[in-house]
């Protein structure tokens, strides 16, 4: 992707991470899934929702009549973010749909703490298909469909692969777009490796960061971390002033409300 639809896809990312939490989470990537293929296989739908030029209530009430009841309204709203966007091509809309849907598993998978097994599976497929040019012809045969593929897919892993690497395996050898398999694997191991590398902090704050502050936390917890951290900022008026900062299990709690209640305990004591 190049030019505005790489800023569109992370932008797409981020807003992504920001909703890992929700309680329908888990069923996000199956939902993309399905959305990036009806949208594969329907060329007017996917032109009118990549069309710029149309308004934007237009393409969102689109999606709402299309998708309403059946997907979540997670995934309705990120279907929603994502036809917001600019993208350079109708291809691009669709690609963003599926690495979406694949982030979403890898971060399934990491919040299960099955991520290291998935990515793992991953390069061993990718090591039997180099080993395999049978393999590699039945998995790119053109006169076989997307079900076909991913019935072969799911008689190899045979229930032995994580949910995550079933998910990505099976759609991606029915969606290759023109690509050579062995690169889309390759590409998906690297997004399982990105994703298992990322650390996301949630925040909470008395008032908006501006850029400065948020790139001073952002670089303070990256080096307490010892890699790069992802903020995820909310605004919440209750912490009074100071920072609360969450990554995982692991707690920094810097604000005026915890410090006042130290002091009224240390005076008490």
């Amino acid at each position: 992707m190049l030019g505005a639809s790489r800023e569109s896809l992370a932008a797409c990312q981020e807003g992504l991470d920001a909703r890992r939490h929700d309680e329908v989470f888990a069923r996000l990537p199956e939902d993309l899934f399905a959305v990036a293929s009806l949208l594969d296989s329907q060329r007017q739908l996917l032109a009118g929702l990549a069309d710029s030029g149309q308004p934007l209530q237009f393409r969102e009430g689109l999606v709402r009549d299309v998708l309403s009841g059946r997907v979540s309204q997670l995934a309705l709203e990120i279907v929603q973010f994502v036809v917001a966007r600019r993208w350079s091509s109708e291809r691009d809309l669709v690609l963003a749909l599926e690495l979406l849907a694949d982030q979403a598993a890898f971060t399934v998978a990491q919040n299960d703490g099955s991520l290291d097994a998935t990515e793992e599976e991953l390069f061993r497929f990718g090591r039997a298909l180099d080993a395999s040019s049978e393999l590699q012809m039945a998995l790119t045969d053109p006169a076989q469909t997307a079900a076909v593929k991913a019935h072969i897919v799911r008689d190899l892993l045979a229930g032995r692969g994580t949910v995550a690497t079933a998910q990505v395996l099976q759609y991606a050898v029915g969606h290759l777009h023109g690509r050579r398999i062995d690169a889309v694997i390759e590409a998906l191991c690297a997004l399982a490796a990105q994703q298992r590398k990322r650390v996301v902090a949630d925040v909470r704050v008395a008032a908006p960061l501006d850029d400065a502050q948020r790139n001073r936390l952002q670089s303070l917890l990256s080096q307490i971390k010892g890699r790069e951290v992802r903020l995820n900022v909310a605004v919440d008026p209750s912490v009074l002033g100071g920072v609360f900062v969450q990554i995982g299990d692991e707690v920094i709690d810097g604000t005026v409300v915890t410090r006042m209640e130290q002091a009224r305990r240390a005076l008490l004591g």
